[in-house]
């Protein structure tokens, strides 16, 4: 069998059988077409020309190329995928890949918005709300719930009307690999929502030719991707005083840090952003410690 064929084969299965994100799922795709192409450069086309010293050249090329240790694990990881799913169908005789190591990565902590800061951004976004404006109706409410609820921006794209419980100050999603979660929102969130919804989801729906059942929706009426939120939040956040850089999962980091700031326990932060694993929660542990010693060294004289 032809790589190139392999490669598409192992997509389609990953993204059809095993239901992965398409975000997951065209990491995969690039991340082998970049093999492909190594394989290509150097003469093989056929699964079965694949040994362990190319793969270990291809992710050496990779980091000599300047790609970051994320980027070349993830690459490592996809191609693993690939050489196990190869050897259980019989493609190939042995997983080629399985002593392939995956680099280890220096785990960043992530960016998380001030207090203060986020304050200014809310209070700016409600006041533009006043103004009877549908956009900012909209993105008043967005920020609100995106902060308010920690949910991936991917999950808010793929909000309902149906999905949102003004009543119990909950909405119901669809998180990683299918699994939907409830997850609560306060009460300026509540506010935010209802006056977007009474007053700007009509607007904005009336511009457009086709039905929605979105809950956001684009200035031409139609549900809001992920891209048109993730520019949207960028400018926001670059705009507030101190201003700082992120999208939507800054908010999602800002969420989870404010709320073990707030005396949150890790169980219910890790419910609510729909983290399979408490260890992948845990990281905001050391945001808020890193943020403590930070005051410390700037009140204490002693410090």
């Amino acid at each position: 069998m032809k790589i190139s064929s392999a490669v598409a084969r192992y997509v389609d299965h990953v993204s059809v059988e095993r239901q992965y994100s398409v975000a997951t799922s065209r990491a995969y795709e690039s991340d082998l077409a970049a093999f492909t192409a190594f394989a290509a450069d150097r003469g093989i086309d056929a699964v079965t020309e694949v040994d362990l010293e190319l793969l270990r050249d291809w992710l050496w090329q990779s980091s000599q190329s300047g790609l970051g240790h994320a980027t070349i694990a993830r690459r490592s990881a996809s191609v693993r995928g690939w050489s196990a799913w190869l050897a259980r169908n019989g493609h190939i005789p042995v997983d080629t890949a399985a002593r392939l190591r995956s680099p280890k990565t220096g785990r960043s902590l992530p960016h998380v918005v001030q207090r203060a800061q986020m304050d200014a951004l809310l209070d700016g976004l409600s006041e533009k709300a006043g103004t009877g404006d549908p956009v900012a109706l909209r993105d008043s409410a967005l920020i609100e719930l995106l902060y308010a609820s920690g949910l991936r921006v991917s999950e808010l794209c793929g909000l309902d009307v149906d999905d949102v419980d003004l009543d119990r100050l909950t909405v119901r999603v669809l998180g990683k690999g299918s699994k939907e979660r409830v997850v609560p929102f306060g009460v300026p969130a509540h506010s935010a929502l209802v006056d977007y919804l009474r007053q700007a989801r009509p607007a904005l729906l009336a511009t457009s030719t086709t039905p929605s059942h979105a809950v956001f929706l684009g200035a031409r009426g139609g549900r809001l991707n992920p891209r048109s939120v993730y520019n949207t939040v960028s400018r926001l956040l670059a705009g507030i005083p101190g201003g700082t850089s992120g999208g939507p999962h800054t908010l999602r980091h800002t969420a989870a840090t404010h709320l073990l700031d707030g005396g949150a326990d890790l169980r219910t932060v890790q419910e609510l952003l729909g983290h399979a694993s408490l260890g992948t929660t845990q990281i905001y542990t050391h945001v808020s410690m890193e943020r403590l010693k930070e005051s410390y060294r700037t009140a204490h004289p002693r410090a």
